[in-house]
């Protein structure tokens, strides 16, 4: 039995950071898991830099009520979850994708949660288990399945090499050159042939 796990931002939908950097006028925000290979170092200088701007959750999102998935990503989901189980497994958090998700004709997700006071100030974050993406791969083939991953940034490629097949996705030139044996794709089209040519 296959089922393929998918990264959301970057692959589904803009990253989430980027456009509250651009929103918010901070361009310390615009650093991602493409920049910076550690997750908890990022996410602590991003809760440090929301701190001392004074924003919160109500701030993002509201940035995420106007984002939209990438052109093209809701039918090519919807066409995948017609040949096979797909599970979303990202390291954002349920306060940012719940509106995502509805916009994506709710897939199901496997993400983290925020911590957040009284007052929206974000002072902490918990991650649903350590080595998140990876972690849930290996849990998904100890049950019978066999995984396909996909996704564009460096905390993608472990879930990636772990798979039975695993793909790049509109990923970072630095990236792709890191990892010459891992097909890399460009658009939804040839991104739904390689994955059905591993489904066949």
């Amino acid at each position: 039995m296959d089922i393929v796990c998918l990264d959301l931002e970057g692959v589904l939908v803009p990253e989430i950071w980027i456009a509250f950097s651009e929103e918010s006028g901070i361009p310390e925000l615009r650093r991602t898991t493409r920049d910076e290979p550690d997750y908890d170092k990022l996410m602590r200088f991003r809760i440090g830099i929301l701190k001392e701007h004074g924003l919160g959750l109500k701030e993002i999102q509201n940035t995420i009520a106007k984002i939209d998935p990438l052109p093209g990503a809701k039918e090519f989901l919807d066409e995948l979850r017609s040949l096979t189980q797909v599970i979303i497994i990202s390291d954002t958090f349920e306060q940012f994708a719940a509106p995502l998700m509805k916009k994506l004709g709710y897939p199901t997700i496997f993400c983290n949660s925020l911590v957040v006071a009284e007052n929206g100030e974000i002072t902490d974050f918990k991650m649903r288990c350590e080595k998140s993406k990876l972690t849930t791969v290996k849990a998904l083939q100890s049950i019978g399945y066999e995984t396909i991953a996909a996704g564009d940034s460096f905390n993608d490629l472990a879930m990636i090499k772990a798979s039975r097949a695993g793909f790049l996705f509109r990923s970072t030139d630095q990236i792709k050159a890191d990892n010459p044996s891992l097909p890399a794709f460009e658009t939804y089209e040839d991104f739904l042939k390689g994955i059905k040519d591993v489904l066949k």
